[in-house]
């Protein structure tokens, strides 16, 4: 059976060329960056060589440049470090309602230290509004963190916008970076970005590596304490294939921004065109024009996400209904609650994630399946008959009056 991958959001296969960059690592040149004969000198090199090229495609300096286990890490030790390192100047945060959770945990277990966090609300697109920040910074507020571009509904925030005024506070701002990264350009200097969570395994490099850039002068605390590696920040021996494969993938990644943004955002319009055209009650989550080039992200109405991914997964696609933190939950989606959506139609939501190897007839096929897989599940549906005779209403038609892309 044809397998159709869509969910590059959720992870993306190694590069050849990446595998190719790490396997002396792993072998050969096996040694310990810390150690001061050849052989570890040649990892720690290659340590350094990678630092410099992820700092030069943030506009960082190498220094300012620190390696993670992934964004998951790199969150909580921007968030609790700097919490922890500048409490004396105050004890607020600001973050949002539709943060990856790694930062939304993160954000709950300073609060259960005596922090205090502000949520701030999106509007129907996901997207954070600069007068709603304003008006949430107070005194006391020391550190503002908002994500780059949301992993569930692809929408991009205005983020040198919201730099800006957290900087005209005093504060700083920490922006979770891990879907942007690499897929838009993002220059820490000119978007005003203080701190920046990246990770390897969504731009084609391994898993478990990613990278915390702190602007120099910013104070944070240790997450992990131990040995002098990342001069003293975080102690642990490097994961030097990690890291070279993490360089060597952003590198690439880099090189081919542009004609690959430019080609996946002609997919994902197509895909988004062809759903609103062809199936009924369908509703296109975040915004279309503040979007990552990769994502589509829909509501249907009358229908179990979980049947349609078990569905569709029957038929060779790999999709998801969401982040893949949270696969594992029956909860529907804080993401789509925030943005205003009933639970009943945040149960029926589909996000698909392009990838450089997607093609046009990978997403052709997808759509096809999907029409298929909707009117089956559709026909076996209680509510949808009960649409049909017009003892029910149909929630996604509310939409319309508000200018939602959506079907009837």
């Amino acid at each position: 059976m044809k397998q159709i991958y869509l969910d590059h959001a959720s992870t993306t296969p190694v590069r050849p060329e990446v595998l190719d960059a790490m396997m002396p690592y792993f072998a050969e040149e096996f040694g310990n960056p810390s150690s001061i004969y050849p052989l570890g000198q040649t990892a720690s090199d290659a340590v350094a060589e990678a630092r410099a090229t992820l700092a030069s495609i943030l506009g960082a300096t190498p220094r300012e440049v620190f390696f993670t286990s992934g964004g998951t890490e790199a969150d909580n030790w921007a968030i609790k470090g700097f919490a922890h390192a500048n409490c004396a100047k105050g004890k607020h945060i600001i973050t949002s309602a539709i943060e990856h959770h790694a930062v939304l945990h993160t954000c709950e277990a300073l609060e259960r230290e005596g922090f205090e966090v502000t949520y701030l609300p999106v509007d129907e697109h996901g997207i954070v509004h600069p007068d709603t920040l304003k008006a949430a910074l107070r005194p006391d507020t020391i550190l503002v963190s908002v994500m780059f571009a949301n992993n569930e509904i692809g929408t991009i925030e205005p983020i040198a916008e919201l730099a800006a005024l957290t900087h005209e506070h005093g504060a700083v701002f920490h922006t979770d970076a891990v879907q942007a990264f690499a897929h838009e350009p993002i220059d820490v200097n000119e978007f005003g970005i203080d701190m920046l969570s990246a990770s390897a395994h969504k731009i084609y490099g391994p898993k478990g590596v990613g990278l915390l850039y702190v602007r120099k002068g910013i104070k944070v605390a240790n997450l992990l304490d131990g040995g002098q590696q990342e001069r003293g920040k975080r102690g642990t021996t490097e994961n030097v294939p990690g890291i070279v494969g993490f360089a060597k993938a952003a590198q690439l990644a880099w090189a081919e921004l542009t004609p690959e943004h430019d080609r996946q955002l002609a997919l994902r319009d197509h895909a988004i065109k062809r759903i609103l055209a062809e199936i009924p009650h369908a509703k296109l989550n975040g915004s279309w024009e503040s979007r990552l080039a990769n994502n589509v992200n829909f509501s249907f109405e009358f229908i179990e996400g979980e049947g349609m991914l078990l569905q569709l997964a029957a038929r060779g696609i790999c999709v998801s209904s969401g982040s893949a933190c949270t696969s594992g939950s029956l909860d529907p989606s804080h993401v789509l609650l925030a943005i205003g959506l009933p639970h009943e139609i945040a149960h029926g939501s589909l996000r698909l994630t392009l990838g450089r190897n997607t093609t046009k007839e990978d997403v052709d096929f997808a759509i096809d399946s999907l029409a298929a897989t909707l009117n089956n599940l559709r026909m076996m549906s209680p509510l949808y008959e009960d649409f049909k005779q017009g003892s029910v209403e149909s929630v996604i038609e509310r939409f319309a009056a508000d200018g939602f892309p959506y079907t009837n």
